[in-house]
């Protein structure tokens, strides 16, 4: 008989009887029902604790279908399908899913529940919710007796300006914390540990484990490790974190970006993702293989990590979503240009690591930007079909692979990479129609946003001299 193996560490978080309990007693007052959005940002409701109870705590909440059809600004663009003037905007529910309720320490008795987007009548899940999207990669791998184990390593900037005023400042002149390059320096990083601290405190006790966090490398830039955990759990704790640190920074008086590249002078900041597979029991690591000559990589790793790197073009979208992505991808850089694997080489694309039980790759073409449901998605998708085609691991590339011939190359725009989306069958198949045309058309319309808009790049260049 399998054991069960629970899919979160239980620290910080509540049961659904603890938190109405919590409620009843007057320790909880509000709580926060939230969905993530296609850009990765949680949206929903915050509710009085009676109103939860009498109304929520089984049925969940109404939100706008809107919500899964904007773009960044909110704006209603036309062309989705699930959601138009047509249809007139109308409601899904809110589904609270009992495995990510929490208490949430920076805010004053406050609990949150992550939820799932559902059509109320049938019950079944929106399909191209980004919740959803990975839940069926998850089943998919499932059938074949594998559990995706995943953590995520996010870098972000501190900013000494609060989020008002760079944006009184029209986003110019933006004050890094700090005035030389942080990477691992532990008296730069102390003058932002008053920040940091509450940061990996707070996200502990609301059920969120932090292994590290570490200066990165350049002023004011800095790195957390999230714990490992299964796909789901890992992708919640993700979109958590991000969320919880902005609303930390904005209490500290301070602003902090997720952007990948927020200043081309600055090193662009990295969402790396590590991946391996393990039994469904949750215990041994199907990627590890011992006495294997290839760095004891089982068939089933090799075979995961060539449809991974098979497929990576086709699914870039979700490696590298916004206009912004693509200019973190620059020679020597530390964010890699080539579609190569290699043993702990941070030059390449994917990179080997971790030794036994704790065998696994390392995506290290994502960005801090990334819609994590979606990117755990795209990587589980592609690896299960590099496992049904059978597709043979490349040749390990050494030395410096910013230098690399003759291998893919990383789409260079957001261009490239809708081009490469639209040909491609393999997202059609893994993701569905319905998914692969919903975020094609968001991602054109983000690059038509973008088309339209004149830059401060361009007057400096053309003003005068043009």
């Amino acid at each position: 008989m399998q054991r069960a193996v629970p899919t979160v560490q239980k620290k910080g978080l509540l049961s659904k009887g603890e938190l109405e309990g919590l409620i009843r007693d007057g320790h909880i007052d509000t709580v926060i029902i939230a969905i993530c959005d296609m850009q990765g940002r949680l949206m929903g409701k915050r509710l009085t604790g009676e109103f939860f109870l009498e109304s929520a705590i089984d049925h969940g909440t109404h939100f706008c279908n809107y919500l899964l059809g904007t773009d960044m600004e909110m704006n209603t663009p036309g062309g989705f399908q699930e959601m138009n003037w047509n249809g007139g905007y109308g409601d899904w529910l809110a589904r609270p899913d009992w495995n990510t309720a929490r208490r949430i320490p920076w805010l004053e008795k406050t609990a949150l529940v992550l939820a799932d987007a559902v059509d109320e009548e049938s019950g079944r899940m929106i399909e191209i919710a980004p919740r959803s999207v990975l839940k069926r990669q998850i089943e998919q791998a499932e059938k074949k007796g594998l559990r995706p184990f995943m953590a995520s390593e996010l870098e972000f900037y501190l900013l000494k300006d609060s989020y008002e005023e760079v944006h009184g400042k029209g986003y110019e002149l933006i004050r890094a914390a700090g005035h030389y390059n942080e990477d691992y320096n532990l008296l730069q990083a102390t003058r932002n540990e008053p920040v940091y601290y509450k940061l990996r405190k707070w996200m502990i006790e609301s059920g969120i484990p932090i292994e590290s966090s570490k200066g990165e490398a350049w002023i004011g830039q800095h790195e957390v490790n999230i714990g490992y955990a299964d796909a789901l759990s890992s992708a919640d704790r993700h979109v958590l974190f991000k969320h919880g640190a902005k609303e930390i920074s904005i209490q500290e008086g301070y602003s902090l970006t997720f952007m990948a590249k927020p200043d081309h002078r600055w090193t662009g900041s990295s969402g790396h993702i590590h991946l391996s597979c393990r039994d469904l029991e949750g215990e041994e690591n199907r990627f590890h293989q011992p006495g294997d000559e290839l760095f004891n990589m089982s068939e089933t790793m090799r075979q995961f990590l060539a449809g991974v790197m098979a497929y990576t073009r086709d699914f870039s979208l979700l490696f590298a979503p916004n206009v912004n992505s693509y200019k973190r991808f620059a020679h020597e850089s530390w964010a890699p240009v080539h579609i190569v694997w290699s043993r702990d080489n941070r030059s390449a694309g994917y990179r080997i690591v971790g030794s036994g039980n704790s065998l696994r790759f390392e995506n290290r073409i994502t960005g801090a930007d990334i819609n994590p449901y979606l990117a755990y998605a795209a990587m589980i998708g592609a690896g299960l079909e590099g496992i049904e085609r059978e597709l043979e691991l490349p040749e390990e590339f050494k030395g410096n692979a910013y230098e690399g011939k003759g291998v893919a190359r990383i789409p260079g725009s957001l261009y490239e990479a809708i081009q490469c989306w639209e040909e491609s069958e393999i997202v059609n198949k893994v993701l569905g129609e319905s998914v692969h045309y919903h975020y094609g058309h968001a991602a054109k319309l983000e690059q038509q946003a973008y088309d339209t808009v004149v830059t401060n790049w361009e007057r400096a260049r053309y003003f005068e001299q043009g």
